[in-house]
């Protein structure tokens, strides 16, 4: 959308444009009674919304006499951009955060269910403490420890596709790592001074960004079909993400990283063609044929 525009326009408003682009690309349609639903406005403002949008992308819409609505033109293309995940969620979720109203999904659909929720009073305290940038005491269970109280220094949240992690520095074992959150009890936010040796922009694993070469499975008789699912340019997938988390996203994918390729099970189709970008990363231990090659 022009920039020059979007300065003229309040934010609210900007929203309700947000909405009708969006109804209109993924549902085809839009009318004056889904702006007054959603936003509580009234039918004179939705008018006015709907005119300004047809004033901005005259292509994007027509009016449907019988259906009394607008539907999507073929010549429409979008007036905002925004992530994948944002325009799936809004999709299956519903649009909008307002509390006031009942979260109903634009579409059937379904996803796995997931087992363990972060608990949203833990998760309160941690985020408070990362936005603050204080120190939490915590007690933490660990499958290979038990029990044991810590001092941590958060500073990001993470989903490893699973469940979530905090990544803090661990001042017990004086080193980065992640803690699942389900797993912290009895949080205490603390102050206290940190040493910038314990906060994020010293956290190597944190700052440094690897490459990842995915390509199909050698062993797959028909490549060109993962080509296809992940987009990949002249059968290369090319994606770069935090040292921290490179374990997690070759196991959430089942990234194939021995040298020679040589895992079979039915769910793996990718393969990690460059295992020596992986050179002095943490975690792993994870990831799917690491332990078939020890220089991956």
């Amino acid at each position: 959308m022009s920039q020059n525009l979007l300065k003229n326009i309040s934010q609210a408003q900007q929203e309700r444009l947000f909405h009708i682009d969006f109804k209109l690309r993924f549902l085809g349609s839009i009318n004056r009674n889904d702006l007054i639903s959603r936003f509580g406005i009234k039918a004179a403002a939705a008018t006015r919304d709907i005119a300004l949008y047809k004033e901005t992308a005259p292509n994007n819409l027509y009016y449907d006499t019988k259906a009394k609505s607008y539907n999507q033109s073929d010549m429409f293309s979008p007036l905002f951009s925004y992530p994948e995940n944002q325009a799936l969620s809004g999709l299956c979720c519903g649009l909008g955060d307002d509390h006031v109203l009942d979260k109903v999904s634009l579409i059937s659909s379904a996803s796995p269910t997931q087992l363990n929720h972060p608990n949203l009073d833990r998760l309160a305290l941690i985020t408070q403490a990362i936005h603050q940038k204080r120190i939490l005491k915590i007690n933490y269970h660990s499958l290979s420890s038990g029990q044991s109280t810590r001092e941590i220094v958060p500073f990001a949240l993470v989903d490893n596709g699973l469940r979530w992690h905090v990544r803090a520095f661990d001042r017990k074992r004086e080193r980065f790592t992640d803690f699942v959150i389900n797993r912290i009890a009895r949080l205490k936010i603390m102050n206290g001074d940190i040493p910038k040796q314990q906060t994020q922009e010293a956290d190597i694993q944190w700052n440094r960004i690897v490459e990842m070469h995915i390509v199909p499975h050698p062993r797959l008789s028909y490549p060109k079909t993962i080509e296809i699912e992940y987009a990949m340019e002249n059968g290369l997938l090319i994606i770069q993400v935090r040292a921290a988390v490179a374990g997690y996203v070759l196991r959430r994918w089942n990234v194939d990283c021995s040298q020679a390729h040589t895992l079979t099970t039915p769910e793996i189709h990718l393969w990690l063609k460059n295992q020596q970008t992986l050179y002095n990363v943490d975690n792993l231990s994870i990831a799917p044929g690491y332990q078939l090659n020890e220089d991956c």
